[in-house]
């Protein structure tokens, strides 16, 4: 599944990529609060551009503001447009994009009048089947410049704060660590554990990764005797796929916050050598990490408060099952539901009788998301059991595919090893059925 779906893009841009800082309070407001949609450890917030409501992902990673998925947009209003060349993670080469001018946006009551935002036509970029819901574009971190912002992942709702009116009180239940920034971006210093020793990384903070941690280093950390790793898609970037190995390492700290057997990422050279070039990090930490806290930026004051939530200490789950799925358009489903029930009834010497018993019923069609898979990881229980790419999912452990929320789907097959699955699907027009049981990697 694509629980690990990246969305940290570095760009190296054939334009300036001058900072917009227009976002503002309406009303000089001291606060407002924004709720949120958090998929796959994803922030997906509502927005409004030039007069069109979208769905963004809240992305601290990315600098600028992109929108792709225009096919569900098209009635927006571009301004000001120039092309321009992108570059992202991934092998990839650029992408053709354009800037737009001089546009208004709008997040609740917080508002830019002026902002620039940049156009990827390419279709292979279109992130809404990889999340099971609309995806429009991605809103970067120039959101939080003029603002204290507060991202309660547990409650999911974000409260932006006016620093003019609103200062952060001590918290001794809170770790406050330092924030530093590269290329516009915020990075913070944390203390992971590889082979018994402590080692200080540089981390990019990055809300539109969905994994927990990534690392571009892999000495101390992969080995082959015993084998600590298994290889896997790691997520969609700007530039194409990204491929690598996944493992655990002991411990991560934040200040005096410990998190064990830590989910990390180690992508493929190939894949981050332009991060590597161009930004002084030792890897990221996405929403997979940030969403076991409330977290709290002070972009002024250079400043991330941590605040442990009820997730802290939840385990952390790969994909046991091995199925990755993407939610490839609709198809048509009849349903048939009980309208009504009239029974006609007489009387025979003093006793009540049913003569005869009507049920109405009505038939509907329904538009229905269609699940198909698109990856197998080798040797995972669902290769084991047969499944391939391609295969169509009809139900799963009796309840039909449709009725499933993609993110949901996630949280099942990374939910507790042994669970059984069973599940049946369409391939070249035939119904086929297997189980299997949920199974660690390590």
């Amino acid at each position: 599944m694509y629980k690990t779906l990246i969305f940290g893009f570095l760009f190296v841009f054939s334009a300036s990529l001058a900072a917009q800082s227009g976002f503002f309070l309406n009303n000089n407001k001291r606060k407002v609060r924004i709720p949120f949609k958090l998929v796959n450890n994803l922030p997906i917030i509502q927005i409004d551009v030039n007069g069109t409501p979208l769905s963004f992902i809240l992305d601290t990673g990315v600098k600028s503001t992109i929108l792709f998925s225009l096919e569900e947009a098209d009635s927006l209003q571009l301004r000001n447009t120039t092309p321009v060349m992108l570059q992202g993670l991934g092998s990839g080469g650029a992408v053709e994009a354009l800037k737009s001018l001089n546009n208004k946006v709008k997040v609740g009551k917080v508002i830019d009048n002026n902002h620039s935002l940049y156009i990827i036509f390419d279709s292979t970029l279109n992130f809404s089947p990889r999340m099971g819901i609309p995806v429009h574009g991605i809103l970067g971190n120039e959101f939080f410049q003029n603002f204290i912002v507060k991202i309660n992942y547990s409650a999911e709702v974000i409260t932006v704060y006016n620093p003019q009116k609103y200062t952060l009180k001590p918290c001794k239940k809170c770790e406050d660590l330092p924030l530093h920034f590269m290329g516009g971006k915020p990075y913070i210093s944390l203390v992971i554990e590889a082979e018994n020793d402590d080692e200080t990384v540089t981390l990019l903070v990055d809300s539109g990764s969905s994994d927990v941690m990534w690392i571009f280093d892999k000495r101390n950390f992969i080995k082959d005797v015993p084998k600590n790793y298994f290889n896997d898609f790691l997520g969609l970037g700007l530039s194409g796929n990204i491929y690598g190995k996944r493992t655990r390492i002991p411990r991560l700290s934040v200040g005096d916050f410990h998190l064990k057997e830590v989910n990390t990422s180690f992508p493929e050279e190939d894949a981050i050598l332009k991060a590597r070039y161009y930004e002084e990090r030792d890897g990221s930490v996405g929403g997979g990490f940030l969403s076991r806290f409330t977290v709290t930026f002070d972009y002024a004051n250079k400043l991330v408060r941590f605040k442990k939530n009820r997730k802290f200490r939840d385990p952390f789950n790969y994909n046991m099952s091995g199925i990755t799925l993407e939610h490839e358009g609709v198809e048509l489903v009849k349903e048939e539901r009980q309208a009504s029930v009239n029974t006609n009834r007489g009387n025979q010497n003093q006793s009540l009788t049913v003569n005869s018993i009507s049920i109405t019923t009505e038939v509907h069609f329904t538009l229905v998301p269609k699940y198909v898979v698109v990856a197998v990881r080798e040797d995972s229980p669902a290769a084991l059991a047969g499944i391939q790419v391609g295969d169509e999912i009809i139900t799963i452990n009796g309840k039909p595919c449709y009725q499933f929320k993609l993110y949901e789907l996630i949280e099942l097959f990374s939910s507790n090893e042994g669970r059984k699955i069973t599940i049946e699907f369409n391939r070249e027009g035939r119904a086929n059925r297997v189980k299997f049981f949920l199974k660690s990697v390590f």
